[in-house]
């Protein structure tokens, strides 16, 4: 659920308490002074609010709360694949079809997730559950092919672990 978010005016009016806490909380782990660094948490924190995705008001208001450049915000959120920029599904689903997953077959992985849920790589599903989305890497070739749903890492993929896993989303 959207929280309602304030997106203009005073710094100490930006989003509200709860979020400016939490965005207080992971500034005051770096350096004073150098608030950019907080940028990735940050943004992660917004777009956990804000219905999975990072809008363009949201990111200036963080820039302005950080106290740096918009463009600052704009560039480590268009560079970074785990932030989005438009509206996603209820559960996004990011495959990883690198060197290593591809070598142990996330292609067929990719088919399965494509056929069972009726959409193709950066789309969603029609009922707003899904969006799926290829990956370059999620830094866990080990547990090749692998897939991040929501929050959580499935290593080791199968056909028949990908139909248990869909159908066990609510």
């Amino acid at each position: 659920m959207t929280e309602m978010l304030q997106l203009t005016g005073h710094k100490d009016q930006l989003f509200n308490e709860t979020v400016r806490q939490q965005l207080d909380n992971w500034i005051s782990k770096y350096p004073p002074g150098q608030p950019q660094s907080a940028v990735i948490p940050c943004l992660h924190i917004l777009q956990n609010v804000h219905e999975g995705w990072l809008s363009e008001g949201l990111m200036r208001a963080l820039a302005d709360y950080l106290g740096i450049p918009a463009i600052s915000v704009f560039e480590v959120a268009t560079f970074y694949t785990m932030f989005e920029l438009k509206p996603v599904g209820q559960h996004k689903i990011s495959l990883c079809t690198n060197i290593s997953c591809q070598l142990c077959g996330s292609q067929d992985i990719a088919r399965r997730i494509q056929k069972k849920l009726g959409i193709g790589f950066g789309q969603t599903t029609a009922d707003g559950k899904f969006t799926l989305k290829e990956v370059e890497c999620l830094g866990a070739c080990v547990g090749a092919p692998m897939l991040l749903l929501d929050h959580d890492y499935h290593e080791h993929l199968t056909e028949e672990k990908i139909d248990a896993l869909l159908d066990g989303v609510k």
